[in-house]
């Protein structure tokens, strides 16, 4: 970008001390800010406490910086003294008075409007079309400069209202708002002389608001005696006596190209009307056109911030929701008399509907499970949850088979929640006795003696999905040092780069070929195996482990005999 470029971007909103506002481009380096013209001041400030020679804004190295030159009571930047550094947009620049002028310095998109809109008026101005109009275009610059005010947004769009009814002469106006069923209801009406009027009093003609609509573009109607059938045959007109109708549809800007253009979508519309005709000129036409792309401007900035707020809003509640599911997964995990475990879960999304869970059942029994939610994000999260909370009942000594039984009913007799659940639930005793119920899940592997094999082959339908389904459970009986690989589909349907599947065969090779290691790192290798098959491509479903190897009690027997003491006391 060129010096000039960038100098022709930057505006400067000049302040007065009576609540004046006036608009100034920079267009060479330096500008000069100061009392009086005589030493050849850009921006003049009638304040006789600031120096002839004020301040200057100087262009160098891509970014404007003020420089004092003079200034009594010395320059300040948003109330601290300027020390030399660049100018950002919004930067307020003050002469040491509370009481005296302020200068802004706006170089930012937001800004940008602003610039166009002194270009578009240059343009006019150079056209000989402003003779006897310069109190319009006043009315235009004070509505614009509202853009960057820090008023609520209903009082901005009230006084962009009445800047418009004056420039329109018109006897009301109101700016209508869409729900998000496409109905239209007034939200601001106002009338001449920037009076508030109650929204139901205006009655708009739906004529007028369904030709601007099918057009897509302004409706003028200067004398309605002379309009379309249509519009004379209007039942709101004929009752309210109208002679004059404006309509301008507000659509939110897209931005993807160089210049900003309206897209498609409807942000408002604004309504004119009067009972006397009305007579616009070309100028009125432009005026009123670049007062309807200001407050297009302002719904559709207000229409990003609350996006970008409910956006914001939603990921803290997806983040506590996190915490929270990740608090209800068992957290270092320890070994049991009979049993040593390892597990891991890592969610696609914020939140998942996998979960596993390990805890004793009496003093000689051990529960371990993993359940896999259909559907992803926080529905599936809080699905999981309550089946956790449901399931963790079972420490009471309930049987599992009664428990799923039950499960299955409520979750079948409520299908308007739209989701069941697969889940393998293993329960073994000290001696290696394991019976499993296997709701619909994929089977788990049985590593023995450096082999795995898929031996759970017994199951039923998933939780939730068939009303009568009956759970009955089996059992398979555990030698020492075996153990059970528990995984979700998000390790089998794990998908490379060409959409290939990691595959259950490919699991049983891998957990095959690692011999006799500990349970961390068979959990290390199977997650290697799986991230270099899928080489960075991204997943579509949470990734659930559990190991759960079989230990005989005997093993954990106390050799101290002061604690083999305590063991037999307790």
């Amino acid at each position: 970008m060129s010096d000039h470029q960038a100098i022709g971007e930057v505006v400067l909103e000049v302040r007065g001390p009576d609540g004046g506002r006036r608009f100034v481009r920079v267009t060479e380096s330096p500008f000069l800010i100061g009392r009086g013209t005589e030493v050849g001041n850009h921006v003049q400030l009638a304040d006789r406490r600031i120096s002839r020679q004020c301040a200057a804004l100087i262009f160098e190295g891509g970014a404007f910086h003020v420089e004092d030159r003079g200034q009594r009571r010395g320059l300040f930047i948003n109330g601290e003294r300027a020390e030399g550094r660049s100018l950002v947009d919004g930067d307020v620049i003050s002469f040491g008075f509370e009481d005296s002028y302020e200068i802004v310095f706006r170089a930012s998109a937001a800004s940008e409007s602003l610039s166009q809109l002194l270009t578009r008026i240059e343009r006019l101005a150079s056209g000989g079309l402003l003779a006897g109009s310069l109190g319009k275009l006043n009315l235009l610059l004070e509505a614009t400069a509202l853009l960057h005010s820090q008023l609520p947004l209903d009082s901005i769009l009230s006084s962009m209202l009445d800047h418009a009814i004056a420039i329109t002469a018109a006897d009301r106006g109101g700016l209508l708002h869409l729900d998000a069923d496409g109905s239209r209801h007034v939200r601001i009406a106002r009338r001449s002389g920037g009076l508030r009027l109650p929204a139901e009093s205006i009655a708009p003609s739906q004529t007028a608001l369904r030709m601007a609509l099918e057009q897509k573009s302004t409706v003028i109607t200067e004398d309605l005696a002379l309009a379309g059938v249509d519009l004379q045959a209007a039942q709101s007109i004929i009752a309210q006596q109208l002679r004059a109708v404006v309509v301008i549809p507000l659509y939110a800007m897209d931005h993807s190209g160089e210049t900003p253009v309206a897209g498609e979508e409807l942000l408002g519309i604004l309504y004119f009307d009067s009972r006397r005709p009305a007579a616009f000129s070309k100028l009125d036409r432009q005026v009123l056109d670049a007062l309807a792309l200001e407050a297009a401007s302002i719904l559709d900035n207000a229409r990003l911030v609350q996006r970008e707020r409910e956006r914001q809003r939603f990921e803290q509640e997806l983040s506590i929701a996190r915490e929270i599911q990740q608090a209800l997964l068992p957290h270092g995990l320890h070994d049991f008399p009979h049993l040593a475990v390892s597990g891991l879960n890592q969610p696609c999304h914020t939140v998942g509907g996998d979960y596993f869970d390990v805890f004793p059942v009496g003093t000689d029994r051990t529960a371990f499970l993993i359940a896999d939610v259909s559907g992803k994000g926080l529905g599936a999260a809080l699905v999981a949850t309550m089946l956790q909370g449901s399931l963790s009942g079972m420490s009471l000594g309930t049987d599992p088979a009664k428990v799923f039984n039950h499960i299955n009913r409520f979750f079948c007799e409520h299908a308007e929640v739209g989701r069941y659940a697969t889940l393998f639930f293993g329960l073994l005793d000290r001696d290696g006795r394991l019976e499993y119920i296997n709701a619909g899940h994929p089977s788990p592997f049985l590593v023995r003696k450096g082999t795995a094999e898929a031996v759970f082959t017994a199951g039923s339908f998933p939780v939730g999905l068939v009303a009568h389904a009956e759970y009955t459970s089996a059992v398979v009986q555990l030698q020492l040092g075996d153990t059970v690989v528990l995984f979700s589909d998000g390790v089998t349907e794990a998908m490379d780069p060409e959409d290939q599947e990691f595959g259950a065969a490919r699991l049983q090779e891998v957990l095959s070929a690692l011999g006799d290691v500990s349970l961390e790192e068979m959990q290390k290798s199977v997650l290697a195996a799986v991230e270099d098959f899928t080489r960075g491509a991204r997943q579509g479903d949470d990734l659930t482990l559990l190991l759960a190897r079989y230990r005989a009690a005997a093993e954990f027997a106390p050799t101290n005999p002061a604690e083999a003491a305590i063991h037999s006391s307790a």
